[in-house]
């Protein structure tokens, strides 16, 4: 791939582009779906794409190449020069990293055990067998592997390869038609899968939530399991990015160096974590990736930064760019200090809530959002367990992690097509939410 990535970066020059991002990518990825306690489908895909972005006088465009024969990528480029011209310069751009730079390997993001690995289908089993034994009647959901290569060439002297793999899956147990529960397990190595975990936990869920009632409305306290509170901080990730605060879509614009958040509440990106499912040696520019502390102790620290943006506000980039916006790698809430009992205990009369969906912001600025609840929702009084159905969570973000009074000791990772860039996060408990009834 860096032959062709030396090609692309050639012509481009050629038509005389300034700044050039080559980001290749080769992947296998293998999909086993699984529904009424049976494998239903198996499917493997190999793909072979390049991202490209390219400047020229100011003026910036990205697009993505699947046809790769020579004459293809020389027509995109072409395309590319014409359409370039009609579009009016950045002026606040400040173009790429300058290469090279050195990297180091990160552990536990590629195992060949998973790249040779011959039948999948037995995690998948023993997912399903798990969530049967804790009391569910029907199991179903979907596992991936996948095995990356990613090859990056920029105009700035950078040549970059990365390998990784992982594998994934993802449980729903269900015991009727209003009782259900969902369980995940992410990891990059073998190792350290646990499908059985998943499988304990959406059987678990999905037993106690038999026979669910409608909800109260009101403000109560709100134990946020990690598979909900992800959610919600994967729209951090988006917000955290200076990109998006410019384009007005982030309630931290303007709030650097203020509180946002508990003093709790200390949030980080860490594009090197080792067995981190969002994991890379480099970012889109090539700048190695690292530890970013975005908030400490409840206060904002940083946006996410790439080479122009920082340069624009006078810093170093964070090493979280994109072709376009800079984003999270890993975001990781770090652990508190209460085990998952102690954590319950404090609640005398609040709502569990397990898992979330359709998480929409009527105001980003501010941070007004909803979300609905799904899978095993439970009002917690004095320990005891009371399943609920049919509520919305109704406030603010900025609130909620203002709200923030306890935090659980063991963190977990979550990464599902509803959490798309990998959270790290423990059990969350949270004061006075706004709990609403959902439509139905």
């Amino acid at each position: 791939m860096f032959e062709l990535n030396e090609f692309i970066l050639k012509k481009a020059e050629e038509l005389g582009f300034g700044d050039v991002v080559v980001l290749s990518y080769e992947t296998n990825r293998r999909q086993v779906r699984f529904a009424n306690n049976e494998i239903t489908v198996a499917k493997h895909w190999h793909e072979r794409k390049v991202e490209l972005f390219v400047e020229k006088d100011k003026r910036i465009a990205s697009t993505t190449i699947t046809e790769l024969s020579e004459e293809n990528v020389e027509r995109v480029l072409k395309t590319l020069k014409k359409n370039i011209e009609n579009l009016s310069p950045k002026e606040d751009y400040y173009g790429i990293a300058e290469g090279p730079f050195q990297y180091k390997d990160i552990p536990e993001t590629f195992d060949k055990a998973i790249v040779e690995l011959d039948e999948p289908n037995d995690y998948v089993e023993i997912a399903i067998n798990t969530a049967l034994s804790e009391g569910a009647k029907r199991v179903a959901g979907v596992l991936y592997t996948d095995h990356n290569r990613l090859y990056l060439t920029t105009s700035n002297g950078v040549e970059a390869f990365d390998e990784g793999t992982g594998i994934e899956i993802s449980v729903r147990a269900f015991v009727g038609d209003l009782e259900s529960g969902h369980g995940t397990c992410s990891a990059r190595v073998l190792k350290k899968f646990d499908p059985e975990l998943a499988g304990r936990k959406a059987g678990e869920i999905a037993h106690m939530a038999k026979d669910p009632v409608q909800g109260p409305e009101g403000r109560f306290d709100v134990i946020f399991d990690p598979l909900a509170f992800a959610n919600l901080l994967s729209y951090m990730g988006f917000m955290l990015s200076a990109y998006a605060a410019e384009a007005g879509f982030s309630f931290l614009a303007g709030k650097l160096g203020q509180k946002v958040a508990s003093e709790l509440v200390t949030l980080k990106d860490i594009g090197n974590l080792p067995n981190g499912y969002g994991s890379r040696k480099f970012d889109d520019e090539g700048v190695p990736t690292r530890e970013t502390t975005v908030i400490e102790n409840g206060t904002f620290k940083t946006f996410l930064l790439n080479t122009s943006l920082a340069k624009k506000y006078g810093t170093e980039t964070t090493a979280n760019a994109g072709l376009i916006m800079p984003r999270p790698w890993n975001l990781v809430l770090e652990p508190g200090d209460y085990s998952k009992a102690e954590l319950f205990s404090e609640v005398k009369r609040g709502i569990y809530i397990t898992n979330v969906w359709y998480t929409r912001f009527q105001n980003y600025v501010t941070g007004d959002f909803s979300t609905i609840p799904r899978d095993g929702i439970f009002l917690v009084e004095n320990g005891e367990f009371k399943p609920i159905r049919n509520i919305r969570v109704s406030d603010n973000l900025q609130r909620i992690l203002s709200n923030v009074v306890a935090i659980g000791n063991e963190p977990f990772q979550v990464h599902w097509w509803e959490v798309s860039r990998p959270v790290i996060t423990p059990y969350v408990l949270v004061k006075d939410v706004g709990i609403t009834r959902a439509t139905k």
